[in-house]
């Protein structure tokens, strides 16, 4: 493992509260699998079976899944640092639940799941962090899926554009926020139509809601922002 990817390892909620020295020695004891991917190139395809999950390095990912009518929905956007496919490589089917996509240029480490919970080899102090980090994320996964359910089922155009800025303005606690998806992974995110997504938001710029240039955007008037936020 190379040294220039620690500051990423340290950024994972996985590696939480560990030193630099163990983070390292900890990696070297995972034996992880390194791989790099293309801009378009499929990481992982639904339903395929896993050999583990992975961890970002470098680059972004979008994790796809496509709804009843056949459309395309992108489920999340992925940085550096975060992890896919922790939960359902614990699962007694263990095998992908969505695709994953490389959105550009992206490195992956994928670590096998029995490294985790099963005893080290090396009887590492600090194995007992990594696996209560996990479990950590885990938990707080399940509780972010349920958030995710009540998102989806939004129906109006407007409550979910209002929805989704004002959760973006509470992550980055100012009105001028930045929007951490392109328009039409935006779009599949909400599913619902670019076009239709443009005019909305052009029409919430015309009655003075927001303002916005390119990936930013500022909430002009947040109180009317969150009257639409169920």
């Amino acid at each position: 493992m190379k040294n220039k990817w620690y500051e990423v390892l340290e950024s994972s909620l996985l590696f939480s509260d560990m030193s630099k020295e163990n983070i390292l020695n900890m990696v070297a004891c995972l034996n992880p699998k390194e791989k790099s991917y293309t801009k378009g190139e499929i990481v992982a395809h639904l339903g395929e079976k896993m050999e583990g999950f992975g961890l970002l390095l470098q680059g972004s990912l979008s994790v796809l899944k496509e709804n009843i009518d056949g459309n395309r929905l992108i489920m999340n956007i992925l940085k550096p640092g975060e992890l896919f496919g922790e939960m359902a490589v614990y699962s007694e089917k263990r095998v992908w639940p969505a695709t994953i996509s490389a959105v550009e240029s992206s490195i992956v480490l994928f670590i096998k799941p029995e490294k985790i919970v099963a005893g080290c080899e090396r009887a590492c102090s600090y194995h007992q962090q990594l696996t209560t980090n996990m479990l950590k994320i885990l938990s707080d996964k399940a509780m972010s899926l349920n958030k995710q359910v009540e998102y989806l089922s939004i129906k109006g155009m407007r409550e979910k554009l209002c929805t989704y800025i004002w959760e973006q303005h509470k992550k980055q606690g100012s009105l001028l926020i930045h929007l951490p998806m392109k328009r039409n992974e935006m779009a599949d995110f909400l599913n619902v139509s670019r076009p239709s997504m443009s005019r909305e938001l052009c029409k919430m710029r015309d009655e003075g809601l927001i303002d916005f240039y390119l990936s930013t955007v500022k909430i002009v008037d947040p109180q009317q922002i969150a009257e639409y936020v169920k």
